[in-house]
């Protein structure tokens, strides 16, 4: 019988230590509810509210209208052996602070030119008639080797002078397509400074004359 009582309480006791875990034995902890990260989100680039403010232009750059100076003297800038170049457009702007004449070509050569300011009368290269030009300034643009019309004659520009009204710039008149030789004048409102640009893709000559 009291052996029977020993077994019990051993049992017993072994029992609550399997309960217990054993000594040093820590209980079980919940595990905590963890909000997944949406990697993603940090992958897009950063969008700004405002737009970059734009850079002044540099003095002297294309886009500062004031950079140039100009001349009032001739410009000259031949170009012996080259190919007649086909003259295919005559326009004329005004920008800000200047006037601008744009002479447009087949292909991608600027011709040679020569470009001056010359007295009156002005006249025609063939005849030698006398052109009446609006201004009290005259500036040559002379084009060669150049033509002005096709190989059956045919005027590749519309019109011989047109009347402008512009800040400088009054009219422009073509007074020769002879030989290789294309001239327009522009007649300008006082014989100011000028310069002039060669820009390609198509081939252009651009004179622009400051108000």
């Amino acid at each position: 019988m009291r052996t029977a009582t020993l077994l019990l309480a051993a049992a017993t006791a072994s029992l609550a230590a399997g309960c217990r875990g054993g000594a040093g034995s820590e209980p079980a902890q919940p595990v905590p509810h963890v909000t997944p990260i949406d990697t993603r989100a940090s992958a897009e680039p950063a969008v700004d509210d405002e737009p970059p403010t734009p850079r002044p232009p540099k003095r002297g750059d294309p886009a500062d209208e004031d950079a140039f100076e100009g001349t009032a003297g001739d410009t000259d800038k031949p170009r012996p052996g080259a190919q007649v170049a086909v003259l295919r457009d005559v326009r004329a702007a005004r920008h800000e602070r200047y006037d601008r004449v744009v002479f447009e070509f087949e292909g991608d050569a600027v011709p040679g030119y020569h470009i001056e300011y010359i007295d009156k009368p002005v006249r025609q290269c063939g005849s030698g008639d006398v052109v009446e030009l609006a201004g009290d300034g005259w500036l040559s643009v002379r084009i060669t080797p150049a033509a002005a019309h096709t190989d059956a004659g045919k005027p590749t520009i519309p019109f011989r002078e047109r009347k402008l009204s512009l800040g400088v710039i009054q009219e422009l008149e073509r007074t020769c397509d002879f030989e290789a030789d294309v001239t327009w004048v522009l007649g300008v409102s006082s014989p100011n400074r000028y310069r002039v640009l060669e820009l390609s893709k198509p081939a252009r000559l651009v004179v622009d004359v400051k108000h």
